[in-house]
């Protein structure tokens, strides 16, 4: 079977077997970079989104080496393109459940809706064999909208490009699975398969590539410091510097959803105590003199009580988190009071005897 790519303008002939050879090796590439996103974002809640990742490549990949290997039926094709499927939204739902604690337990729900979605695959391979599974309405909406909810929440990131990429990939993956497409009729689609598997490799290299840039640039900001006009200045630098240090970082990794919360978060106690910072989505914002600092210590201890939620403390001394020391910090209670110290008690005086009266 031949089909036709077009590349540049350019038709290129492709067979079916050499368009699946192309998806498992995009898969391998997805899944090889799932693997080191995972080591980049240790420490992170992001990790089980990471592991979801990696087994969906897997997935694919052993999908597409069993339809170059033989001569697959396209009932079977469409099972394993929904058991995919199923997987491949994991990562996103994984990401939107990811806050400490309940983000191990919330990685019992995700496998709970990878086994509803792949449910009609095994009623088909189960209950009636050669047939193609039956897709519920629900279902073929839900797909498509848990990949855009993905897309939403790194768009606004420096993640926008990558995140484009995966997102066309995963619609062109599930295009057979969308409501009004039928599921019989699209199978099989090597040429979609393949460009699709393309896009999703080439946007998880670029996520993995700005993140070791991201990691080496940090590394290069460190040696390059410059000199603050005061004091005061330069602790309010130091502040700034390392906040955004961990905050930008974490909403690369998180994407925007969890970025924002933790913001507002931030800035319920900035108002409570007054303080004149705020998170915002690009970073933090500080106002007021530079001189007053006595504020800094406690703002900083309060982001990294926040930023706890989803990283762990050697995530934060990779970022260049340090115990805070900005400021003076509030004053001791006890501090304008003046203690009553009274002398030591004499021993009393001993009689001829030696025996104390």
């Amino acid at each position: 079977m031949q089909t036709t790519v077009f590349s540049g303008g350019i038709a290129v002939s492709m067979s079916a077997a050499t368009a699946h050879q192309v998806v498992c090796g995009c898969s391998l590439v997805v899944l090889l970079a799932a693997v080191l996103g995972g080591w980049l974002v240790r420490g992170s809640t992001a990790v089980p989104a990471a592991c979801w990742a990696a087994a969906a490549a897997a997935l694919a990949g052993w999908n597409a080496l069993c339809q170059a290997a033989g001569d697959v039926q396209p009932a079977s094709a469409a099972v394993g393109r929904v058991a995919v499927a199923a997987l491949m939204v994991c990562p996103i739902m994984s990401l939107l459940g990811a806050k400490r604690p309940q983000h191990g337990v919330w990685q019992l729900i995700v496998a709970t809706l990878a086994i509803v979605l792949a449910l009609p695959a095994a009623s088909a391979v189960l209950i009636r064999p050669g047939s193609f599974p039956d897709l519920h309405i629900i279902v073929r909406f839900f797909l498509p909208l848990l990949v855009l909810v993905g897309w939403m929440n790194f768009i606004g990131t420096r993640r926008a490009v990558a995140a484009s990429l995966v997102a066309v990939g995963e619609f062109g993956l599930i295009w057979p699975l969308l409501p009004g497409v039928s599921l019989s009729r699209a199978i099989p689609q090597p040429q979609i398969d393949a460009a699709a598997a393309a896009a999703i490799a080439a946007g998880s290299l670029v996520a993995v590539s700005q993140s070791l840039w991201a990691g080496r640039r940090h590394a290069l900001s460190d040696h390059g410091e410059t000199a603050a006009a005061s004091p005061a200045a330069a602790r309010q630098q130091q502040f700034v510097r390392q906040i955004d240090g961990c905050l930008l970082p974490l909403r690369e990794t998180l994407g925007a959803a969890w970025t924002l919360r933790l913001a507002e978060r931030f800035a319920t106690l900035a108002q409570q105590r007054g303080w004149p910072a705020r998170l915002t989505f690009r970073g933090v914002q500080v106002a007021g003199d530079p001189a007053d600092n006595s504020w800094q210590r406690d703002a900083a201890r309060a982001a990294e009580a926040v930023l706890r939620r989803f990283v762990s403390r050697d995530w934060l001394r990779r970022h260049g988190w340090q115990r805070p020391e900005f400021g003076p910090g509030p004053p001791r209670p006890d501090s304008g009071r003046r203690e009553n110290v009274s002398p030591p008690k004499q021993p009393p005086p001993e009689t001829a005897s030696g025996h104390a009266r």
